[in-house]
């Protein structure tokens, strides 16, 4: 959510981002005016609550005096009519203006380039060798039928959904398994968090009420299944007020994910790249404002460290200002190669939401004697999944599939051979 205070001292520069994200000035516009009417309406209420005031003395020190007190209690009264009303204002002009700030998106950082697409996003780095010999390259869903099993996925669930069998779960837990391993041992806590959460949380973090239709919701009851751990992760800490001292705070946990890919319909239908549920790791950052940039360097840093240590070909990009999410002042995609679609794909989206979620999920600490609002930061370290695929795909051979050396030990082999 966006700092009223700072839309009313000087709109011009929050119109500004929002041409720059593609998004409708407009916005701003009605929250100036709903901002300037309801401080019209506060001004009067509260000249009437003194004058109210006043009155109450008066009546208190005419009933003294012996005096007749109905004419000042009849102007009292209609002057409690009239407070009434403008409580009722200000109560529907609070509302109106909560629902237009829940919907409208972050300002982008300076650094983040302009840009309308994802065309327009910029690489800051290429690490490893793109395997290139695509004739001998099968992808990832023609490699093991008999482990990959879409057929009892769509029986169980439809479209979109997977079992994996023997070696293959076994190198999704063994993945997971080396991402949590080395998140902790540089500097994360890792936490196991519930899988659905209640309206507020999504509000929090920013997919509600925007994305409502992304997203699975719980028949009968206020839950969501997550879409990614940064949720519950995120609001952790809502409504808290934490010490300066404490920050930063640096979690991951690994979890399922849910997502209806409902404007996705026609796009990446065979295999994992793009299903209803599957596996990540998720990393979080709670941190001073002035330090949230250099964090999200490092954070980058963290996800990138996973495919570094697998060998995995990598680029890293930054996203402009139209193909930036909701919450986020600013993003780095980490795309993994995949030879079989001879381009890179993403595999995780590192964050820094400024103050925005924790406005909305009233996420603040204390310094020199004042609350302020933390900066928030997200990303995924990684996709499980999308994981799996790239070592199927980089690390084939006529036989099988060589098993990185880093997974080798929790995976308890070397290869899954044909």
């Amino acid at each position: 959510m966006l700092d009223l205070k700072a839309i009313r001292t000087d709109p011009e520069p929050f119109r500004l981002a929002l041409k720059k994200r593609n998004a409708p000035t407009a916005p701003i516009d009605e929250i100036v005016q709903i901002d300037a009417d309801w401080r019209k309406l506060k001004k009067e209420a509260d000249e009437l609550k003194s004058a109210r005031n006043k009155l109450s003395m008066e009546i208190n020190a005419a009933k003294k005096a012996g005096q007749n007190v109905k004419p000042i209690i009849t102007k009292t009264g209609e002057l409690s009519d009239r407070i009434k009303a403008l409580d009722i204002e200000l109560s529907l002009s609070d509302q109106k203006m909560e629902s237009i700030l829940l919907n409208v998106p972050n300002v982008p950082h300076e650094s983040v380039p302009h840009g309308k697409d994802e065309h327009d996003n910029k690489e800051v780095r290429r690490v490893g060798t793109p395997k290139k010999d695509y004739l001998d390259i099968k992808p990832h869903y023609e490699l093991f039928p008999k482990l990959l099993d879409f057929e009892r996925g769509v029986k169980l669930s439809g479209s979109r959904f997977t079992v994996m069998w023997g070696a293959l779960a076994r190198l999704e837990r063994a993945i997971a398994n080396y991402m949590l391993q080395t998140h902790v041992m540089h500097g994360y806590t890792e936490v196991a968090v519930p899988y659905m959460v209640g309206t507020k949380a999504l509000t929090g973090t920013g997919q509600l009420p925007k994305f409502a239709g992304d997203l699975y919701k719980v028949e009968n009851n206020d839950l969501w299944l997550i879409p990614t751990a940064e949720v519950p992760l995120t609001n952790l800490h809502a409504g808290e007020v934490l010490e300066e001292t404490a920050l930063p705070l640096r979690y991951c946990s690994l979890t399922p994910c849910f997502r209806s890919e409902a404007g996705n319909y026609q796009k990446d239908i065979k295999g994992l790249i793009r299903q209803h549920q599957f596996m990540k790791v998720e990393l979080v950052k709670f941190c001073l404002p002035e330090n949230s940039f250099d964090e999200l360097e490092m954070l980058t840093k963290d996800a990138e460290r996973i495919l570094s240590g697998l060998g995995l070909p990598y680029r890293t990009r930054v996203l402009c200002t139209g193909d930036m999410g909701f919450s986020s002042a600013k993003t780095y995609d980490v795309e993994v190669w995949l030879p079989s679609q001879d381009t890179y794909r993403e595999i995780s989206s590192c964050s820094n939401c400024t103050d925005f979620q924790a406005r909305r999920a009233q996420i603040k600490f204390r310094r020199d004697g004042k609350n302020e609002f933390v900066h928030t930061l997200n990303g995924s370290g990684l996709a499980v999944g999308r994981t799996l695929v790239a070592i199927l795909e980089n690390f084939q051979d006529a036989s099988g599939v060589a098993i990185p050396k880093p997974l080798q030990d929790f995976m308890g082999a070397e290869r899954i051979d044909f």
